[in-house]
């Protein structure tokens, strides 16, 4: 299967995996080559024609009037960093089948990312706040309502995880697995979907490596997490640089400037890197 997915430029780690004790399935092969995994991926029938105009469905409208809304009504720009993230790609490798037996759903390194941005978002409160420049103000959260952009046959929608601040590891992943099966099963609540105050958008899924995703306001800033792939890179311990194989991933902050200095971003970036680098999340994922 890995041979498979190798050769159509679809990384194992990116395939949902369906089979037992959490191997890829032919089928989980099979379906993310069709598609890469894509489960709005589809055909459209010409009958003949070089062209054919459907209207716009209600979620797409929606979608793209919120995305013209929130670039005309905010100050986006988009920065980066380059994170290594070995630590808990071992960690994940060491406890992913454990992990899945005691709780229903994989060890996906975007529960444990969404894990460590949560923490760091808290020591960060001007980009987990709303601002509102009519009135003059601006509402720091002391909770992380975290949204998750879930990947439909309709269209990209947002749910977010209530109180995102009060889980572990295993409480987030089950969190991003229910959320991510009621939206693509179109079982979503209006409560699932309003309220969030910071969003992270998991565009590496897909083999993205680099994003600017789009503000989802009232909040001031998104992160897009990428493609994670193994890369060389110069390392330096006691004995010297050396250069080593690491898995390594870039993150996207999209910040409203209105509200967030470049400085602030810069500063949230730096510490989810180097929080990525050194976290020990065992006790998390091994206890689960």
């Amino acid at each position: 299967m890995r041979r498979k997915l190798a050769a159509a430029g679809v990384p194992a780690g990116q395939v949902s995996a369906t089979g037992p004790g959490g191997r890829i399935s032919r089928a989980d092969a099979d379906r993310a080559v069709a598609g890469r995994g894509l489960p709005g991926a589809s055909s459209i029938d010409f009958a003949g024609a070089r062209e054919k105009v459907e209207p716009l469905t209600r979620i797409r409208r929606a979608i793209a009037d919120s995305m013209m809304r929130s670039l005309q009504t905010t100050a986006q720009l988009t920065a980066a960093v380059e994170a290594d993230v070995t630590s808990i790609m071992h960690l994940r490798e060491q406890h992913k089948d454990a992990f899945r037996a005691a709780n229903g759903v994989g060890l996906s390194p975007l529960a444990m990312i969404s894990r460590v941005v949560v923490d760091v978002l808290r020591r960060h409160p001007a980009l987990n706040a709303s601002i509102d420049t009519t009135a003059g103000t601006v509402t720091y959260h002391d909770y992380v309502n975290l949204g998750i952009a879930v990947d439909t046959e309709r269209g990209l929608l947002v749910p977010n995880i209530k109180d995102a601040q009060s889980l572990d590891v295993a409480g987030v992943a089950r969190a991003i697995g229910d959320l991510a099966s009621r939206t693509r099963e179109r079982k979503v609540t209006p409560d699932d979907i309003s309220g969030g105050t910071f969003t992270i958008t998991n565009t590496g899924s897909r083999g993205t490596l680099f994003d600017t995703p789009i503000l989802n306001p009232p909040e001031v800033a998104i992160l897009a997490t990428c493609a994670i792939e193994k890369r060389p890179v110069v390392v330096e311990d006691d004995l010297g640089e050396s250069v080593a194989i690491r898995w390594m991933t870039y993150l996207c902050l999209t910040y409203d400037h209105r509200m967030v200095d470049g400085a602030d971003a810069a500063r949230f970036l730096s510490e989810v890197k180097d929080q990525l680098a050194t976290v020990d999340l065992s006790s998390e994922v091994a206890g689960a």
